[in-house]
């Protein structure tokens, strides 16, 4: 960790205020925009529905993701984390439940559009608040484990942020890695990829897909694909041997997936839309409220 005042290894003072404003940047426009998709949920009635409920989990998980972000923003343009290493600690439960709770309901998500588009039962209440409850209970499980000894949390190298610690790559981390991406990213990369096929195989026949069946699974493998690289790295080698400049690449990457979903599952929805635009504008509101 980068005392106060000093500029962490690795990195002059151009890069540590380039990294501080690209988090921010990021953090503002994830926040901004998921906010705004609650808000709509909240006082929208036609978004009150199962599968809405799901694009709602996803925007409270990214909204956290870019809670996440400003932290790291802030202590970045500090240059120095100024919450001691409890902070650190929930820094990176907070940052790592909120990512995996993002992942698996991206994933819950395609397997509601499907179930909801191609066969003839309509997603209802009951298996949706079940969907949202697995996910954060899964999430905030995994998370608790390095607090718990599987795994550990520690700074990344910028010293400004904290995240799943990679450096040793020894038995513990290569354990929990291996075990933690099979349930929280390849098996929701596959539900993803394989319930967006089978929509395309089902509607394209007759007419075209109601939604994006392409970008989400883009998302996931882009967004967090380079984060898994690196871990998977670290388990063969020395990670230590790559320059802190290009560790933190991953980092600022998955922190444009809040704003990307955000575009995708409310501003590419019509529905969404039309109810972040009630939320912007009281006149449309009354009046829609009158018809």
């Amino acid at each position: 960790m980068a005392e106060s005042g000093t500029l962490p290894t690795g990195f002059g003072e151009l890069e540590v205020l380039a990294v501080g404003t690209v988090l921010l940047v990021e953090a503002l426009s994830g926040l901004s925009l998921n906010i705004l998709t609650i808000l709509s949920f909240c006082k929208t009635p036609e978004l009150r529905t199962p599968s809405h409920l799901l694009v709602l989990s996803l925007a409270l998980a990214d909204s956290g993701i870019s809670l996440n972000a400003l932290v790291a923003a802030t202590s970045s343009l500090l240059r120095r984390w100024p919450y001691g290493s409890e902070g650190c600690q929930a820094h990176g439960f907070q940052g790592f439940a909120t990512a995996l709770a993002s992942i698996c309901s991206s994933a819950a998500i395609a397997w509601g559009r499907y179930h909801h588009y191609c066969t003839r039962n309509r997603l209802d209440w009951n298996t949706a608040v079940s969907l949202v409850f697995f996910v954060w209970l899964s999430s905030a499980f995994w998370a608790a484990l390095p607090l718990l000894g599987w795994g550990r949390y520690d700074y990344e190298p910028l010293g400004t942020c904290c995240t799943l610690d990679y450096s040793k790559g020894d038995r513990n981390f290569t354990s929990f890695l291996f075990t933690m991406a099979f349930f929280n990213f390849f098996l929701p990369l596959f539900i993803t990829v394989v319930s967006y096929q089978l929509m395309e195989q089902k509607l394209g026949k007759t007419s075209r897909p109601p939604v994006n069946t392409v970008l989400p699974a883009r998302t996931l493998l882009l967004g967090w694909g380079p984060y898994a690289l690196l871990y998977l790295y670290a388990t063969m080698a020395d990670a230590t041997s790559i320059s802190p400049k290009l560790q933190m690449v991953p980092a600022l990457i998955a922190k444009t997936v809040p704003t990307v979903n955000a575009m995708n599952y409310a501003l590419g929805s019509e529905m969404v839309h039309r109810g972040i635009w009630q939320c912007l504008s009281p006149q449309r509101r009354e009046r829609s409220r009158e018809q």
